[in-house]
């Protein structure tokens, strides 16, 4: 009896149907996007995967593959994945069939009143049985309901790889946030030393012409002023550096002492990548993807509520023993067994099944203007970082000629200075000048790299790490 039913539980889950992720959606939105880039002619040659590596810095590389492996934000987003994929697989337990086992034994008295039945009587009873349970999925609406679970777990893994994308985008933005405050910082102790040496030549000058020219005071004052100045700079650049040493270090999972060290330079700019066909953008952009599989959730679940509307089909079927003594529960002369169907077709549900239908439908719309929205925000961070990357490249060589004349002016200015033939209003500014420019030429260049970053985010996101 129990092989019997064994094989039968064996052949209702054969013959069940298994649920398959829903096919892709994308077509409903690959007229939205353009033959090229209006930003940029090329991009045609695909895109560049193993973007961290084009930086061509290894500290940069371990550092991200720490943070891909440390951070806690990435370990939460791995269990969420987890979570979702266990929720497909339960998403579907409806449609196999459920087994249970139950063994009972009681004993009971009854009490008798009045003549000629008065006494009382005790009875043993003992009950073993095996029951079966299947919901036959035969609309598909069982199934449909795991098609959706199936798409959502889907769109877990894309999230989880687009947040491994973005958290490597953020540590490479940080290290070249903590490369730029350490030049930034070198470059203000430059400063403060030839600001220092400005005040003992003009002290010097002061002092040995007292009666002559009435400005010298509030000359030796003014670059006194810069002088002190530059030595709360130098102050205010550590502090940057610390803070971008602290940012790096959570984004690695590591405490946040500020001892991690950082490129003293810096890093150059790579080649530009490839911008690749607008079209493809919508096959490897994982926020994009990730959005289209929960549009199919959602479509999928319009389907499982429109089956709802179909009667519900079960068989059930039970073995076992009953009888008043424990032993003989195994004895298969007290042996039971029944089977039966159930049909259930919902008449009045104060109209629950149609408005969760309608709910669905809406849930469907919403979702498609969603994947229509993050489209169009891809394409736009593709044209955004395409025409940045030129506009950046050309300022960058505008500031640096500035900077390498305003440089040149400051060393002008000071030579001028010490031969007599210049004044020291001048050769202040000049050195403001320059070193104005040569800051805001370091923030340029942190900006540009940066940009990149975006760029390769903005056209894929996929990165490999080498082993």
């Amino acid at each position: 009896m129990w092989r019997r039913v064994a094989i039968g539980c064996l052949i209702l889950v054969l013959v069940g149907c298994a649920a398959k992720p829903p096919a892709s959606q994308m077509l409903k939105v690959e007229e939205m996007a353009p033959d090229s880039w209006t930003a940029s002619k090329e991009g045609k040659a695909g895109v560049d995967r193993q973007w961290v590596q084009s930086f061509g810095d290894e500290s940069l590389n371990k550092l991200v593959a720490e943070a891909v492996s440390r951070n806690p934000d990435m370990r939460a987003a791995a269990e969420r994945v987890v979570q979702a994929k266990k929720a497909a697989y339960l998403a579907g337990a409806s449609a196999r069939p459920t087994l249970a086992a139950e063994v009972k034994a009681d004993r009971s008295k009854r009490q008798f009143i009045g003549l000629p039945f008065g006494g009382s009587s005790v009875e043993n009873g003992s009950f073993a049985d095996l029951t079966v349970n299947w919901e036959i999925d035969l609309w598909g609406r069982i199934r449909m309901g795991q098609v959706a679970a199936i798409s959502d777990a889907q769109a877990a893994e894309l999230d989880a790889k687009a947040a491994e994308a973005a958290l490597a985008a953020e540590v490479c933005k940080a290290w070249f946030a903590l490369g730029e405050a350490n030049e930034q910082l070198r470059l203000s102790k430059e400063v403060t030393e030839i600001r220092a040496s400005s005040v003992e030549s003009i002290r010097e000058r002061f002092e040995q012409n007292l009666g002559g020219d009435g400005g010298s005071a509030s000359q030796l004052r003014l670059a006194q002023t810069d002088l002190a100045n530059s030595e709360a700079t130098v102050s205010q650049r550590e502090s940057e550096v610390r803070l971008a040493q602290r940012r790096l270090e959570l984004l690695c999972g590591r405490y946040p002492a500020a001892k991690l060290k950082g490129a003293g330079n810096l890093t150059r700019m790579p080649k530009r990548p490839p911008g690749g066909v607008p079209s493809s953008l919508l096959q490897r952009r994982p926020d994009v993807i990730a959005a289209e599989r929960r549009y199919a959730a959602s479509v999928a679940r319009v389907e499982e509520a429109k089956r709802a509307l179909f009667p519900i089909i079960s068989l059930t079927g039970s073995a076992g023993t009953a009888s008043d003594a424990l032993e003989q529960i195994v004895n298969n002369n007290f042996s039971t067994w029944s089977l039966g169907t159930t049909i259930t077709q919902n008449i009045l549900t104060g109209g629950r099944v149609k408005g969760e239908k309608a709910s669905r439908e809406s849930k469907e719309r919403e979702e498609m203007a969603n994947l229509e929205g993050v489209v169009l925000g891809a394409f736009g961070e593709v044209e955004n970082a395409l025409m940045l990357e030129g506009w950046l490249k050309k300022r960058v060589a505008g500031v640096k000629k500035a900077s390498d004349l305003a440089s040149d002016a400051a060393v002008a200015a000071n030579n001028d200075y010490l031969e007599g033939n210049g004044d020291i209003l001048t050769l202040l500014s000049a050195q403001s000048r320059a070193v104005e420019l040569s800051s805001q030429l370091l923030t340029l260049r942190r900006i540009q790299l940066d940009n990149r970053v975006d760029l390769h985010l903005a056209l894929g996101g996929e990165f490999r790490l080498k082993k």
